[in-house]
C-alpha cells in the first residue's frame, strides 16, 4: 500500500496530478482544497496518499494534508458515499467546514454537494456526527510556492474539473460562465462556481 509520495510535481489538471518519484510517474486524483495549494510545477512536493484497490483496478488519491485523507476516507464508511463523492465534499468546504455542517446537523448545506441528496446527508449526519471530532485537528496547508502558468482554455479546464466532480455538464457550464472574470486560471473559476454552488 502506498501512504505517502515525495517527488516532483509534473502534470496538475484538476482533479488529475502526476508526481515524478525518482523516474515513476505516479498519477493522482486530488480535491480542490489540495490542488488550490499545490507548488508550481516542477517543484518537490509530498502528498499523503490513498491508495484503493478493487478487483480490476487501482486508483491513488493525493492530499497535502493528513485531515483531509481522514475525511476522505471516514465519509466513505457512509451507505452510498463513494471516492468521487468524498473529493467533491473536500473540494466544496474545507474539513472544518464539513465538520461543522455535520456537528450541526445541516443537513440542507450538506444536500448542495453533487451527488449527495436529503436521505444521504441525513445518513451522513447519523452516521459521522460522533466520529469526526479531531479531524480537523492539524489541517494546515503545507507551506507552498504560488504560480503555476494558465492553461490556454482556463473556463475548459474548470467545466472538465467540476464535471469530474458529479456537476452536470450544462450546471457546470453555467457555474464556470457566472465566476469566470478576465484573467482568472482555472483553480481561480473552480474555486468561485464551486462557493456559489455549495452556499
Amino acid at each position: 500500500m502506498i501512504g505517502r509520495l515525495r517527488g516532483t510535481l509534473v502534470h496538475k489538471q484538476p482533479p488529475w496530478l502526476i508526481v515524478d518519484v525518482q523516474g515513476v510517474g505516479y498519477e493522482l486524483e486530488a480535491p480542490m482544497s489540495t490542488i488550490y495549494d499545490l507548488p508550481e510545477l516542477g517543484s518537490e512536493v509530498t502528498l499523503f496518499v490513498h491508495h484503493a484497490q478493487k478487483e480490476d483496478s487501482v486508483a491513488l488519491y493525493g492530499f497535502l494534508r493528513e485531515a483531509e485523507r481522514r475525511l476522505f476516507r471516514d465519509v466513505q464508511k457512509v451507505t452510498g458515499i463513494g471516492a468521487k463523492i468524498a473529493l467533491a465534499i473536500l473540494s466544496g468546504s474545507s474539513v472544518e467546514d464539513f465538520v461543522a455542517r455535520v456537528d450541526g446537523g445541516d443537513t440542507a448545506a450538506l444536500s448542495r454537494i453533487p451527488g449527495i441528496g436529503k436521505k444521504t446527508a441525513e445518513r451522513i449526519v447519523l452516521e459521522l456526527r460522533d466520529k469526526l471530532g479531531g479531524v480537523g485537528a492539524g489541517s494546515a496547508a503545507v507551506p507552498s510556492a504560488r504560480g503555476v502558468p494558465a492553461p490556454a482554455d482556463p473556463q475548459s479546464e474548470a467545466v472538465i474539473a467540476l464535471q469530474q466532480l458529479g456537476f452536470k455538464p450544462v450546471e457546470a457550464a453555467r457555474l464556470v460562465k457566472g465566476a469566470f472574470e478576465q484573467g482568472d486560471g482555472a483553480e481561480a473559476i473552480i474555486r468561485k462556481a464551486l462557493k456559489a454552488a455549495l452556499k
